[in-house]
């Protein structure tokens, strides 16, 4: 009697699919950036972004120069528009450029570039949709880093009560290091936004209003000469300004009025599309 022969399985696997390649794009809002732009460019980790933009509003210095040296993708605006107008312009070119993940950081070396795939990674798994770089892991490194007293207790008020009004728990509402997944800038409708600083403060408001995961990441600071910053009375301004989101966002909330920035991006608009 014949016995059966073992049946042998094919055990050649089939190829794994291939990923699509999903595009990172720094962006730098750059304003007299020329003595601190390469040291910024130069820690970002070799692989971990497709492209670098930098906006110059009008810089007085050779920031330009120096940008297109280093071959990064340079847009010049004809005159200043802001903190935050310059902003308008980086994400609006990013998302132009085919950005999935857009990583903005500023050229003043004050931030260290080399958590930016730390960032995109934690967007890439699903985990947050928009991720803050905290400059205040303890009080003790962000005072030995240079802060000023007076801006870290500024920065720890406003925090917490940006935390209490929005819902969230993040380490510091005001760093300029932010990771994004692209449908956090087109849904936002942050052309709306103000020209000036208080911007950063109320894409934060779009961001909860519309339903982000935001979450943040311990980052390196360094404060120095070179490092941009602004003054106390401007800082002053800025908090106010901070105060008046956090009451537009909470009347929102409760029904009492709205505000235009918290209403969905016009998409048939060239200036919001």
């Amino acid at each position: 009697m014949l016995r059966d022969e073992p049946v042998v399985e094919n055990t050649v696997d089939a190829p794994a699919p291939v990923k699509p390649h999903l595009k990172t794009i720094a962006v730098m809002p750059a304003y007299n950036a020329a003595r601190t732009l390469e040291r910024t460019v130069a820690d970002i980790p070799a692989g971990s972004v497709d492209e670098i933009i930098v906006v110059d509003d009008c810089s007085k210095d050779n920031t330009v120069e120096i940008a297109e040296r280093l071959g990064l993708t340079v847009i010049r605006h004809e005159r200043n528009l802001g903190y935050g107008g310059n902003q308008k312009t980086c994400y609006r070119h990013a998302l132009d450029h085919g950005a999935d993940f857009v990583v903005m950081i500023h050229p003043d070396y004050q931030y260290d570039s080399r958590v930016i795939p730390v960032a995109v990674e934690i967007i890439r798994l699903g985990i947050c949709d928009f991720i803050m770089g905290s400059r205040i892991r303890t009080r003790r490194e962000a005072l030995a880093g240079g802060m000023p007293p007076w801006k870290y207790i500024a920065n720890r008020g406003l925090t917490l009560i940006e935390n209490i009004s929005l819902g969230q728990n993040l380490g510091d509402f005001h760093s300029g290091f932010r990771a994004y997944r692209r449908e956090v800038l087109e849904t936002v409708p942050f052309t709306r936004n103000s020209n000036d600083f208080v911007f950063d403060t109320e894409f934060l408001a779009q961001a909860v209003h519309f339903g982000f995961k935001i979450g943040d990441i311990p980052v390196p600071v360094r404060y120095f000469d070179e490092a941009s910053s602004i003054n106390f009375r401007r800082s002053v301004t800025y908090g106010l300004a901070t105060l008046a989101v956090m009451a537009k966002y909470c009347c929102r909330q409760i029904g009492i009025c709205d505000s235009p920035i918290f209403k969905p991006a016009d998409r048939t608009s060239p200036v919001e599309a």
